[in-house]
């Protein structure tokens, strides 16, 4: 029987994620319906869903937009060739990038000018990593593990600088960095400020509360590479863990023989699926809850012109 459940803290909604989607709402409320946006705004589908039903449609590629239209571009960012297209449609351009992917694209065109060759350090044909490299693809090399570092070819290793997917932590970097400067310790090192604190904050949260716990529940899409890397993290912390996108796909034979249950949810995941899985484990033992609370996150991004 579960007689305890704990909340790590922070959990959920980053700015970021926050400010795409206010983004979205605040567009509707000023234009009306329809408003276009080019793919999930965040990685979460109930989210999408919520905004599907209050007007946006969201489409794969501006060229399924009609010519002047508005458009909001996802918090993962996108390359020029996509805004490029974008204008030659005519559409109304509405950027909801997050200011940290932002910054990481402002740094790659700026390395790219002084003809460095650029690592990415993120996961292959995630959104913001498409966006990034579509800002300097000649210039620009993907390595996504140890062995890629251990593998990759450049033209000149006196002329190197690293730059990162903002989903990925410091712990989620840290081997592929030293390995990588291991053989290029002239490179150039990405900025701490280009993870995103959001990322980092869950994972030390998740990282404390798997090892109070017997079970970590991590509410997230599978596209939420920062939701996947939350169960990763306490996996690898010692603690039974699972993904799961709403409590549909929670199976109940996980909790048997579990005594105390720990909750977290990715950076794009809405609360309102933290608190039905929450009303679930009430039901069986009326356990008590409390909150683990890793650090105070306070960050708020403004809104993009609207």
């Amino acid at each position: 029987m579960i007689t305890k459940v704990i909340l790590a803290e922070p959990r959920g909604f980053c700015a970021g994620v926050i400010r795409a989607i206010d983004s979205v709402e605040k567009a509707l409320e000023l234009y009306g319906k329809p408003i276009y946006v080019r793919r999930q705004i965040v990685h979460n589908p109930f989210v999408v869903k919520e905004l599907e039903g209050k007007g946006a449609i969201f489409v794969e590629e501006v060229t399924h937009i009609p010519k002047g239209s508005r458009v909001i571009f996802s918090a993962h960012g996108i390359s020029p060739i996509v805004k490029q297209s974008a204008g030659n449609r005519s559409l109304d351009i509405i950027d909801a990038t997050c200011p940290l992917v932002t910054k990481v694209h402002l740094e790659a065109i700026r390395y790219a000018k002084e003809n460095y060759t650029i690592i990415l350090i993120g996961h292959e044909g995630h959104d913001e990593v498409i966006g990034t490299m579509g800002e300097a693809p000649e210039n620009m090399l993907l390595v996504g593990s140890i062995e890629e570092a251990m593998s990759v070819e450049v033209v000149d290793p006196a002329k190197i600088a690293v730059i990162s997917q903002t989903t990925l932590s410091v712990d989620d970097t840290k081997e592929i960095l030293e390995a990588l400067e291991r053989r290029f310790p002239r490179m150039v090192k990405p900025a701490r400020s280009d993870i995103c604190f959001a990322t980092q904050n869950r994972q030390d949260a998740v990282k404390l509360l798997a090892r109070e716990v017997d079970l970590v529940l991590v509410l997230g899409a599978d596209n939420s590479s920062n939701s996947q890397r939350l169960r990763e993290v306490a996996e690898v912390t010692g603690c039974e863990s699972y993904l799961i996108t709403s409590i549909d796909d929670l199976d109940a034979s996980w909790l048997e023989n579990i005594k105390t249950v720990g909750i977290t949810s990715g950076a794009s995941t809405p609360e309102s699926l933290v608190s039905e899985v929450i009303k679930f484990l009430e039901s069986r033992g009326n356990p008590v809850f409390t909150t683990l609370k890793a650090v105070d996150e306070d960050v708020q991004f403004t809104l993009p012109r609207i």
